[in-house]
């Protein structure tokens, strides 16, 4: 084989050195070019077309990683999910050693077409209209001030609080054991706005001797702390005992901070996080779709507007709440949920597991209040968030879509405008 017949390519990687785990590309790659197993993320040679819908929303730049190699040699998604750092590029004499040409341009492939479902029509995707820029109105985030690599500083937090907040799970290992962790991070400048994340480093090594990689976690408090003035932040962890397919698991990171004592110490990084931001402009409406440990974002903008809003300083619009869960027994924060004054916020629980009633999901509570929901969807004041497993993205997003259309909205305006004006924001996992 000449050199005019190897065909090189510009393989996308992910650095595993300060990838946090997020999911985030795996869940906007439109083409399914992105997986992973219980350590790395990679992304499979074969079926990535370089379309760069993953770049812009990964919080920490893990993504945005290329090799000049021949296809062929391509790494294979094997090899990387062993990896604990990204290989050298190929240096022209190894690359002349496999045939390459020292002028051998990478071959930039064409984003591919949605994929058809049964009906030969294109397949809904939902990821395509989520937004990857904040509201006009946010405000600046700091990111990735401490960073996940060996040679980089990470924070020692103290635990000042452990709570369970949910009903279920009353005692430890049982399977919804939601705790409300909240974490002092002393002297050291730790800002941060609702919306963003940070990570946790838990002690320790895996079954293969090396050191655990950082877990990411929501911030379940607002830009002033969970105690307003001093150098803190919350957090919504569940406990996993079993994965998304329902096989038995113990989730090294979350079973670790649940177990935790006031008083103890955990390693941070972060933050991370620069597009699932709340509007701080007056009478911006904020619609919150959520289920399970997706409320910790919830949680603190709900929270911040009602400190505006007990001050005095802040004009807001509405708030509204969409919260799933199993049972109202497995609801974090339940409790706390029903004193928060009804003109305030707008509640909607979805339960899919209460016995004798039928199962409901928060996209059918979203249909149930179209007539509300409607206009919001064609006002530039409004921002929608969906935080919470995979598997509820496409429902709330098609709700959406059905909701503008039945108002008589034209969707595929409507959609491009929630996107490039950073009005629906899709954090799932």
């Amino acid at each position: 084989m000449g050199t005019s017949d190897i065909q090189v390519i510009r393989q996308h990687l992910i650095d595993p050195e300060i990838c946090i785990r997020c999911n985030t590309c795996e869940s906007v790659c439109p083409v399914g070019a992105i997986t992973h197993d219980d350590r790395n993320y990679v992304v499979k040679a074969d079926v990535c077309n370089l379309c760069m819908a993953c770049i812009a929303p990964c919080p920490t730049g893990s993504i945005d990683n290329w090799r000049t190699m021949p296809r062929q040699s391509a790494y294979p998604i094997e090899a990387q999910l062993t990896w604990d750092e990204l290989p050298a590029e190929l240096s022209p004499e190894q690359l002349a050693e496999q045939g390459v040409a020292a002028d051998a341009v990478p071959a930039v492939e064409a984003p591919a077409p949605a994929a058809a479902d049964a009906s030969g029509q294109a397949a809904f995707q939902s990821a395509a209209y989520g937004s990857t820029t904040p509201p006009w109105s946010a405000a600046h985030p700091y990111t990735n001030l401490y960073g996940p690599k060996a040679a980089e500083k990470s924070v020692t937090a103290r635990v000042v609080g452990n709570v369970r907040v949910t009903e279920a799970g009353a005692t430890a290992g049982s399977d919804y054991d939601t705790h409300h962790i909240v974490l002092d991070l002393g002297s050291m400048p730790f800002p941060v706005l609702e919306g963003q994340s940070i990570g946790i480093i838990p002690p320790g090594v895996d079954a293969n001797g090396r050191a655990h990689h950082a877990r990411q976690y929501s911030i379940a408090s607002p830009r002033n702390g969970e105690r307003p003035g001093y150098n803190n932040l919350s957090l919504t962890i569940k406990r996993v005992l079993e994965d998304h397919q329902g096989r038995p698991v113990r989730g090294v990171a979350s079973n670790y901070m649940c177990d935790l004592q006031v008083g103890d110490t955990v390693q941070v990084i972060g933050p991370f996080g620069t597009s699932f931001l709340m509007p701080n402009h007056p009478r911006s409406n904020i619609v919150m779709i959520c289920t399970g440990t997706g409320s910790a974002p919830m949680r603190a903008m709900t929270e911040w507007r009602r400190r505006l809003r007990s001050s005095g300083k802040f004009e807001g619009g509405k708030l509204m709440l969409f919260f799933g869960a199993r049972t109202q027994q497995e609801l974090p924060y339940f409790g706390p949920l029903q004193s928060l004054p009804k003109d305030f916020i707008d509640i909607n629980l979805a339960f899919s597991r209460t016995p004798g009633q039928p199962k409901t999901y928060v996209q059918d509570r979203l249909r149930e209040r179209a007539a509300d929901l409607a206009p919001l969807l064609g006002d530039p004041d409004t921002c929608f968030y969906v935080c919470g497993l995979k598997s509820m993205e496409e429902g709330v997003v098609m709700a959406l879509r059905d909701i503008a259309t039945h108002a008589g909205l034209d969707w595929d305006t409507v959609g491009a405008a929630l996107k490039r004006e950073g009005r629906l924001h899709l954090e799932t996992y």
